[in-house]
């Protein structure tokens, strides 16, 4: 047990611990009792006594030991994923851990060989009552990655994430506008800021970060193609927003060319020939940082991802459209090429998708056509009786009720 004692302050009783950590330096920690001076002694001893009995000094040595704070081991566990993940990736780990997960065991002072799954269990629990079951899905798989490394390096003996059962997946169901609805944003964002990164994404079908990260080298005005293969997106790195910048696409299948078609040759040459004119009139004044990039404005500056976020919904809302994210215009896409009978494989290559089984998944329910046609090879495979038949029978029927009380009456 660590040495402490009492200390008065503005009229109240604190307890003041002293400790030396791992490394071997002193430190002096302070908690307040909440008790007057006046009539508390007792009380201000017991509670001396009991915050001593509970303490548990921190760990402040570079190496992880199953001993360690729980809430420390995921920050060190984050310094060390950092170099394994995607800085987006690591951004929401960050975000998840910093926020929410680290303060709530900070609280319950476990070493991480103390935790066990009834604690995650209440944790969730707790969750639950301020946020969805996918956010309390996200806890657990950050909770539980950080502790396959804890397992993996022999600092417990297994990973109690496993043992959790997690909440069940919120059923979402996102917004799909048909043509008429399109037609009617197309014309609404008709020469405002908005007009080509909508089209280009209900179009194309393209996510937040692949349109924003269109470049004019990955447009192929001679062959009449547009490849995916850059993005930009944002995420929240040491308390702070940061852009990110990727030569690459969220997964292999995401890099992907596509036809350049209709009317977005004109579009695209249109405001490239639009870019080049600013320059020459805007001069110093124009932001050549992202020279290259197709959606910049007057001054060159390039369309942030989270403006996109939080003006699109409110843009659609005011024109009298569906209250939308602008993600479901990539759902929009999809809608409208099922609804047009294109085959779901057809288009899990054209969003982009690694597995089919996330096409299926979400736009399965959409495809009526296939229906149909499981419709009509059951008829065409089973002989099914006349109508007119069924009818004269309907005519005969007797009420179940009435025939059971005559069935009674008569025995």
């Amino acid at each position: 047990m660590v040495s402490g004692h009492l200390q008065i302050k503005k009229g109240y009783y604190y307890v003041v611990l002293n400790y030396h950590d791992d490394t071997g330096k002193r430190h002096t920690k302070y908690f307040s009792t909440g008790l007057p001076q006046k009539g508390n002694k007792r009380r201000a001893e017991a509670a001396l006594t009991k915050i001593r009995s509970e303490f548990v000094p921190p760990v402040h040595t570079n190496e992880l030991c199953s001993d360690m704070l729980f809430a420390d081991y995921l920050l060190r566990w984050l310094d060390i994923v950092k170099m394994r993940v995607k800085i987006t990736t690591y951004g929401s780990y960050e975000q998840m851990t910093k926020q929410i997960i680290e303060p709530y065991f900070r609280k319950l002072n476990l070493s991480l060989k103390q935790i066990e799954a009834r604690h995650l269990q209440q944790f969730y629990a707790e969750k639950l009552k301020t946020v969805s079951a996918n956010s309390v899905i996200h806890y657990h798989a950050v909770i539980h990655q950080a502790l396959k490394y804890a397992m993996k390096t022999d600092l417990v003996p297994q990973n109690v994430a496993m043992k959790v059962d997690r909440p069940k997946k919120n059923d979402f169901q996102p917004v799909f506008l048909d043509a008429a609805q399109l037609a009617k944003l197309f014309e609404a964002v008709k020469g405002t800021k908005l007009e080509l990164v909508v089209l280009v994404t209900a179009f194309y079908g393209l996510r937040r970060g692949e349109v924003l990260g269109l470049k004019w080298d990955a447009i192929d005005f001679e062959v009449g193609t547009i490849t995916i293969n850059h993005t930009v997106t944002s995420t929240t790195i040491d308390g702070k927003k940061t852009v990110i910048e990727q030569d690459s696409a969220k997964t292999k299948s995401s890099l992907r060319t596509l036809p350049l078609v209709g009317s977005f040759r004109k579009y695209f040459e249109d405001v490239k020939a639009a870019q080049e004119f600013n320059k020459k009139v805007c001069g110093n004044c124009y932001n050549h940082e992202y020279d290259g990039y197709v959606f910049v404005d007057e001054l060159g500056e390039r369309l942030n991802p989270d403006w996109l976020t939080a003006a699109f919904p409110r843009f659609v809302e005011k024109h009298g459209l569906p209250r939308m994210r602008f993600h479901d215009l990539r759902h929009s896409c999809a809608s409208l090429l099922l609804a047009n009978g294109v085959p779901l494989k057809q288009i899990q290559e054209w969003l982009g998708h690694s597995d089919f089984s996330t096409t299926a998944n979400i736009y399965a329910h959409l495809d009526y056509r296939s229906k149909l046609s499981s419709a009509k090879a059951m008829v065409e495979g089973i002989s099914l009786p006349e109508a007119d038949h069924f009818g004269s029978r309907w005519d005969t029927v007797v009420d179940p009720d009435e025939a059971l009380f005559e069935a009674d009456t008569a025995s």
